[in-house]
């Protein structure tokens, strides 16, 4: 028997630009701008020789079902020398399905230990990948992999999977990321409307352009705001609080895309930013790190 973990951070999208349209899956995926964080997903992957390849996926302690960590099984398992049984535990420290990119994460942590556990001849790109093709076949996602893969903030200017896509990421020093979480939003609903699709499409490329001339925490913060404004998908109840804290001069968005509010800002304005967020809705909102390592593995 054996044991592997790895861990992904969650991402957090402001803006994004929805780029499918070519033919090989690898080099389908999203430009956008974002950041990942400190919390995000860990997995656990546990090998036992059998005489039939089996799997079990638990998420956060429940066998649920998991389309993208399946479709990440089927695709790796007949990889490896001999058949197992494999059980997997995804550990979820993010909100599911509220913009947290936790399906990506989940995948690509679960492509990593699995590499690392079957001994798989591929290489960390090669499974980040999988997990990418995973995403985009399943439709919960178009470039979270890429963003979790790389950690940071900053800019995807090229869509596609790890090794196609061109990331760009800035300086995290001194920044820190507040969110605060309501509920969720189904990303495959949101990816198959052609209007919202085309909503997306007329603005997003164009602002990934605009903050790639000229990157700052603030120009990120003022241009995601002004892409989920043109969307128009920010809720009555996320509405009430940015009126809040934009009375109170903080920047503030919607995550793409979930029913979630999240800013990118310094210790001193966080702090702030907390006090706001918690006497408007009665939560406890969250402060927490930019994560700059990427997915990796983390034990074995």
């Amino acid at each position: 028997m054996k044991t592997v973990e790895a861990f992904s951070p969650g991402h957090l999208t402001g803006i994004f630009q929805i780029c499918d349209e070519a033919e090989d899956p690898l080099r389908r995926g999203a430009r956008g701008a974002g950041v990942s964080i400190e919390r995000g997903v860990y997995t656990t992957v546990t090998i036992e020789p059998a005489p039939r390849a089996s799997y079990i996926i638990r998420i956060n302690g429940r066998e649920l079902e998991a389309p993208v960590s399946e479709w990440v099984l089927r695709h790796l398992l007949p990889l490896a020398p001999r058949p197992y049984r494999v059980v997997v535990e995804h550990r979820v420290e993010t909100p599911i399905g509220a913009g947290f990119s936790s399906s990506g994460a989940g995948a690509l942590s679960l492509a990593l230990a699995l590499k690392e556990a079957l001994d798989l001849d591929i290489t960390t790109l090669e499974a980040a990948q999988v997990a990418h093709r995973a995403e985009i076949e399943c439709r919960t996602g178009l470039g979270s992999v890429l963003a979790c893969l790389t950690g940071g903030i900053g800019i995807t200017i090229e869509p596609g999977a790890p090794g196609f896509g061109r990331p760009v990421r800035f300086d995290p020093q001194g920044l820190v990321v507040v969110y605060l979480h309501f509920g969720s939003i189904p990303t495959p609903s949101i990816l198959s409307d052609p209007a919202l699709r085309m909503r997306i499409n007329e603005l997003g490329g164009r602002l990934v352009e605009e903050l790639h001339r000229d990157w700052s925490p603030r120009r990120f913060m003022e241009l995601s705001r002004r892409f989920a404004e043109h969307l128009s998908l920010i809720t009555p109840r996320l509405r009430r609080l940015l009126r809040r804290v934009d009375g109170a001069g903080l920047p503030c968005t919607m995550a793409m895309l979930g029913e979630t509010l999240f800013s990118v800002v310094d210790a001193e304005e966080a702090e702030q930013l907390v006090r706001v967020l918690g006497e408007a809705s009665g939560r406890s909102p969250i402060m927490v790190g930019i994560d700059v390592e990427g997915a990796r593995i983390i034990g074995s």
